[in-house]
């Protein structure tokens, strides 16, 4: 029986890539997103792509769209929460609050909600049981100057991978992350350019294929139940991580 997956924010740069090659692989996937337009070109006229245009910050969307998709497909075997935004790196003192709550309310509200939502699908559907796999970043472990919102949400998915992989166990739902690093995607292009520093200088960095982030996610995503990676870390090999800061 062929798998299913939602993959949040899949209407472009990680979230699109895992969507293709997850759809290639014959999963039954629900493409989630705020853009319709561009979830049709992910789907790319694909019949085993499903269509859930969605804001995840909004609790009544992502209920429709998931119980849409749990009723056409039957059970839901796993959810990626990738979607996610970024801000301009800037000082505490001159970013507003309303910018912080706008990237909080996507990056971490809306995976909470999402992950909420999977969960119970996944807690009370028969077999039970699924996977949650939540997109951390390498902002997850360490910060780029003048991230603090970003830094702040990422740091807190982790919170969030580590107690839904504790409460999972009693349903059979395992939770992992994968932390990216320069992956090469619109949101990305930037690295090519040159990126700040911690030493206050301006450096071209190095970036990796996006697929590599999709294959990982896959073979995440492949692993029987009884078996979870944790957390992964796929990173350019040269990109400044270890010394960052």
């Amino acid at each position: 029986m062929n798998k299913s997956i939602i993959i949040t924010g899949a209407g472009g740069g990680v979230g699109r890539a895992c969507a293709d090659l997850f759809l290639d692989n014959g999963w039954t996937v629900g493409l989630a997103g705020r853009t319709s337009a561009k979830l049709v070109e992910t789907a790319a006229g694909r019949a085993n792509a499903v269509i859930l245009e969605c804001d995840v910050a909004d609790e009544a969307q992502v209920e429709t769209a998931f119980d849409t998709f749990a009723a056409q497909v039957g059970t839901l075997d796993a959810l990626f929460n990738n979607a996610g935004v970024s801000l301009p790196g800037k000082p505490i003192d001159e970013i507003a609050v309303a910018d912080w709550r706008h990237l909080i309310d996507i990056n971490l509200t809306g995976s909470f909600i999402c992950a909420r939502k999977a969960f119970g699908i996944m807690r009370h559907q028969t077999p039970q049981g699924g996977r949650i796999i939540n997109n951390g970043s390498i902002s997850a472990h360490v910060p780029r100057l003048g991230s603090v919102p970003y830094t702040a949400s990422k740091h807190a998915i982790t919170g969030l991978t580590r107690t839904l992989s504790l409460d999972g166990r009693a349903f059979n739902i395992a939770c992992g992350q994968i932390d990216i690093g320069n992956a090469l995607t619109a949101m990305a292009q930037s690295m090519t350019t040159g990126m700040p520093q911690a030493d206050g200088s301006i450096k071209i960095e190095a970036v990796m294929d996006v697929k590599h982030v999709a294959s990982s996610v896959l073979h995440m995503a492949n692993l029987p139940l009884d078996a979870n990676v944790q957390f992964m870390t796929v990173m350019a090999t040269t990109m400044p991580y270890i010394g960052r800061g």
